[in-house]
């Protein structure tokens, strides 16, 4: 069976760049992407961007649009994120039934795990953005929720067959117990939704010299701030919490966080796990996924992924974290 972007070919990606009226010079270098299609372009005499297509019905074009102007709201705040270009005042652009949006090229390398001094400076750059995303709402964006990251992700896992058949009844009650679990965290929570970037790992995170970028805003959501902090925690339980000290440090100068969101912490973890595992069956039928992901689908995958999660909720049952235990 075809995939939509099986017709994505370098000739495609170049016409599509040149219909903006730029000259490339004909280099076209696939990037590390599986949700979308990612390629550096090189141009004549200038610097090569990078043109995203965008995977066929997964996104509104009023979706797209609200994350470009996210984007753009903050990069007119002088936070440094890479914002889509513009031509003729537009962001999105078709061709060839293709939905499409060029960004400049930025290089650098993730941040240091642990590095004290540069979470520091993710949290100033965190608290910037989460002042600016807390000033009103997304209108179209999805939102951060145990139902959609959670339980509907467990309906994809069990409706799709991948789970192997003497597996299942152990991973569907092992879920269903962390799900209601990850239910009563949230309601038992109060925090606050607003417009995140949605999957700040150190990934997403350039850093170059002095310079700090958050790149990708593909999955910005509605969600609780902690959501952009965890990821970026790791360690033992002190180590964690010396990095969150650092983090909400920098954080505070710009926007005042809401301590009692760390409880959230091990919730989100359970649904990020959860999701993963049904964004990997959503996409199989893309055969970039088959290829990539060789493992998904075998019984040793699905009895580590029993195992990972039965250490999951014994995180649930421990004490948040706290900022000054």
């Amino acid at each position: 069976m075809s995939h939509p972007f099986d017709a994505l070919s370098p000739d495609l990606v170049l016409d599509a760049v040149e219909s903006l009226g730029y000259l490339s010079d004909a280099r076209v270098l696939a990037l590390n992407s599986y949700e979308n299609r990612v390629y550096q372009v090189g141009i004549e005499d200038e610097t090569p961007l990078v043109a995203k297509f965008y995977r066929p019905q997964r996104w509104s074009d009023a979706a797209i649009l609200e994350e470009h102007q996210f984007s753009q709201e903050l990069a007119d705040r002088d936070i440094p994120v890479v914002a889509p270009l513009q031509r003729d005042g537009r962001t999105l652009f078709e061709h060839a039934g293709f939905r499409f949006a060029l960004f400049p090229r930025r290089g650098g390398r993730a941040p240091e795990p642990g590095d004290a001094d540069q979470l520091y400076r993710l949290g100033q750059l965190l608290g910037r953005l989460h002042a600016v995303g807390a000033s009103h709402p997304f209108a179209h964006r999805e939102r951060l929720t145990p139902q959609l990251f959670g339980h509907d992700a467990l309906a994809t896992l069990l409706e799709g067959g991948f789970i192997p058949g003497a597996l299942l009844a152990d991973y569907r009650a092992l879920a269903q117990d962390l799900l209601a679990r990850v239910d009563a965290l949230f309601a038992a929570t109060p925090h606050q939704t607003i417009r995140l970037h949605g999957d700040c790992h150190p990934g997403n995170i350039l850093v170059r010299d002095d310079a700090m970028y958050l790149v990708d805003l593909d999955d910005c959501r509605s969600g609780p701030a902690v959501q952009d902090l965890w990821m970026m925690l790791s360690g033992e339980r002190h180590e964690r919490t010396a990095q969150l000290a650092e983090l909400l440090e920098g954080y505070g100068e710009f926007h005042d966080f809401n301590p009692r969101e760390l409880a959230l912490i091990e919730g989100l973890r359970t649904l990020r796990m959860l999701h993963y595992s049904a964004w990997l069956a959503r996409r199989w039928d893309d055969p970039a996924f088959p290829a990539s992901f060789p493992w998904f689908g075998s019984e040793h995958y699905w009895r580590e992924q029993i195992q990972i999660l039965s250490q999951q909720r014994q995180a649930l049952e421990q004490q948040p974290l706290q900022l000054f235990p």
